[in-house]
């Protein structure tokens, strides 16, 4: 099926290329699963389903309280085009009225011990942080290191990106074992010639450590790997993977209301949670679709292996077993 997709792109790329970026107008099969809400709906009529549609206009058609999980990743405050849809810089008071319209729109959709998660670069993140603290209990804010970004001569590079972490009530998940992150031990610590509080293994010194609200052990999706397409502005499987595994359980329903090309359902599907996304552009309604199908034979995430979330540049020994 990969082979079939690269024939559909703009131009010839080399074989190491995996970035789907197929078009529409060329092969429309993956719409056909895609579907329009326009009216009201039963939670099993949009479970597991992407949805075509203006989000403000798609959730007035949702039922209640339905979703334990939701992941937010908006158009930040930034002129950007989305392959023909464009979103354009705002005032930061205008920015914070859309902020709300949308989180208003969600709010009815989700369960009273639901989780928030919205994204966000460090300038709307200045905006999205308060508006989040007039609706929800915000609990933490994440910063990644998103390790690509250019550089500038009259600023610093902008290399980190933010994700508000908030609640609906004081009820909530948060399966903390499921997200440790395995490090290697540089200094072994040993109590009567026992490891204490890390593993020793042929492959090195390990310890799986509490997860902090600093990550740096995420890899932005590039050309080689099988889940990057052509979305500008595309979050890996291993980000949406921790706020999955760390905020829902395993038939859980998560929403994601800017699907974007379908990361947040890719991953709920491989971690056999249930998903619906709600994307504008139909583009990315396909190129969702064509990684759902993938998913159903690859469960695989960069990075994720065993159950354990593994820290940049230490998992190379492990493939090697």
């Amino acid at each position: 099926m990969r082979e079939v997709v690269k024939q559909k792109t703009k131009e010839n790329k080399s074989s190491r290329n995996k970035t789907i970026d197929f078009e529409v107008d060329i092969d429309n099969s993956y719409l056909e699963k895609v579907i329009q809400v326009n009216e009201k709906k039963e939670v099993n009529e949009i479970i597991n389903k992407t949805i075509n549609g203006d989000t403000i206009e798609v959730l007035e058609y949702f039922p209640k309280k339905f979703v334990d999980l939701l992941i937010v990743d908006p158009p930040y405050n930034l002129s950007k085009n989305y392959h023909g849809n464009s979103f354009d810089k705002r005032k930061d008071d205008a920015y914070e009225e859309y902020t709300k319209l949308w989180l208003e729109k969600i709010i009815p959709t989700l369960k009273d011990d639901a989780t928030i998660y919205v994204c966000c670069d460090w300038d709307s993140s200045l905006i999205i942080g308060k508006v989040l603290k007039e609706y929800f209990k915000v609990r933490n804010r994440i910063t990644w290191q998103r390790e690509k970004g250019r550089g500038a001569k009259t600023n610093w590079k902008n290399a980190m990106e933010d994700i508000w972490f908030a609640t609906k009530s004081n009820e909530y998940t948060f399966n903390v074992e499921d997200v440790k992150v395995r490090r290697k031990v540089i200094a072994p610590y040993k109590v009567d010639g026992i490891p204490k509080d890390w593993d020793e293994t042929n492959d090195g010194n390990f310890r799986n450590s509490y997860p902090s609200n600093f990550w740096d052990d995420i890899t932005i999706p590039f050309w080689s790997m099988s889940e990057n397409t052509a979305h500008p502005t595309q979050k890996s499987e291993k980000l949406i993977a921790k706020l999955i595994l760390a905020s829902s359980n395993k038939g859980d329903i998560i929403l994601d209301p800017f699907l974007g090309s379908g990361t947040t359902s890719v991953v709920s599907k491989k971690l056999e949670r249930n998903y619906i996304g709600i994307e504008y552009n139909k583009q990315y309604c396909a190129w969702a679709e064509y990684r759902l199908e993938e998913a159903e034979t690859n469960k695989e995430i960069q990075g994720y292996v065993d159950g354990v979330f593994w820290a940049r540049n230490t998992l190379n020994e492990q493939s090697k077993k």
